[in-house]
């Protein structure tokens, strides 16, 4: 290695210049007396003292006894680990004043420009917020839907009766809101035959409803606690664009739950029932526990529709039934 790249190393552990000239002419002339050193490094004096003793403090040389003493350099593991440490000490204590003095920056600067691009929405103010959401909406809302749901016992009136003013009602269900006991049934079907349009996904990023391009109201639920009672409304800003953009990719890429509320082909409503629970994932047991049949019941039943749609499996139906407006 070059005087220069061994020069700079050092530096990267904390010594400054003059000690590293002094090291660099201990390697050179050592062993030697410290006089002989302090010529080669082009130091003398107070700046040589202060030089020679940061390398003995650093455990890179062996201690001078008097300005003539002979002087060498130690092995320099033990030194060298406890350089690098302090080191990333000092690095440490730097990444957190620059982070600390940034965050509060931050704080300071949202708070003057704009404090209320996010509002916090926690407790019993979650429910009368959800409702003056439905309410204000003129054109659109998009929704991804999952659980853990808020306790809102108007929560279907409301939207059926956003969808009776004529607003566009776009939601993207999660596997699990087809599942969770009675919703199907209750929540999703009615919203779905008033005209709602209605996709399914395996699982959907967020919960998420988008009142026109006004604003967003994301839910901060805790799946494992089954508690949803703070949320974000997010005004106009780049935050809420990339909420609405996220909604229209995973609409996008979800898979269609209703397409016509008439019985195509003279479908019957359990069948077309099962059909959309099959394309949204639900299991068998889901399935049966839904309709209220039993497994074997169910079974033959979709036998049935397997051979009335000439599929050798239920991938096959699945497309089939699509194709046919069946789903």
């Amino acid at each position: 290695m070059t005087n220069a790249k061994l020069g700079d190393a050092l530096r990267l552990l904390g010594l400054d210049r003059a000690t590293v000239r002094v090291y660099l002419a201990l390697l050179e002339k050592a062993p030697a007396p410290l006089t002989e050193i302090a010529a080669a490094a082009g130091l003398d004096g107070a700046a040589l003292v202060t030089a020679y003793d940061a390398l003995v403090d650093a455990g890179l040389a062996s201690a001078a006894e008097g300005d003539s003493g002979v002087v060498a350099p130690v092995p320099p593991a033990a030194g060298l680990e406890a350089l690098a440490r302090r080191r990333a000490a000092e690095v440490e204590e730097s990444r957190i004043a620059v982070g600390g003095a940034f965050e509060s920056f931050r704080r300071q600067r949202l708070a003057a420009y704009n404090d209320g691009l996010v509002e916090i929405v926690t407790g019993e103010a979650v429910g009368p917020r959800i409702r003056q959401a439905w309410t204000s909406a003129r054109e659109q809302i998009r929704q991804f839907e999952s659980p853990p749901y808020f306790p809102l016992a108007t929560a279907t009136d409301d939207a059926l009766a956003t969808l009776a003013r004529g607003v566009t009602q776009r939601v993207v269900y999660s596997r699990a809101s087809l599942e969770h006991p009675g919703h199907l049934k209750n929540v999703i079907e009615p919203c779905v035959n008033a005209g709602e349009q209605a996709r399914v996904l395996p699982t959907v990023p967020v919960k998420l409803v988008i009142i026109d391009e006004a604003y967003a109201l994301v839910s901060l639920s805790i799946k494992e606690a089954d508690v949803h009672n703070t949320m974000l409304v997010v005004q106009p800003c780049g935050l809420l664009s990339a909420l609405m953009a996220l909604f229209e990719q995973s609409w996008h890429n979800a898979l269609p739950f209703h397409g016509s509320t008439a019985r195509p082909g003279g479908l019957a409503p359990a069948d077309r029932r099962l059909l959309w629970l099959l394309a949204g994932g639900a299991g068998d047991e889901v399935i049966a526990h839904e309709l209220g049949i039993s497994r074997r019941t169910l079974f033959r039943r979709l036998q049935i529709l397997m051979a009335r749609l000439g599929a050798a499996n239920r991938f096959q139906m699945a497309l089939q039934a699509q194709r046919n407006g069946w789903l």
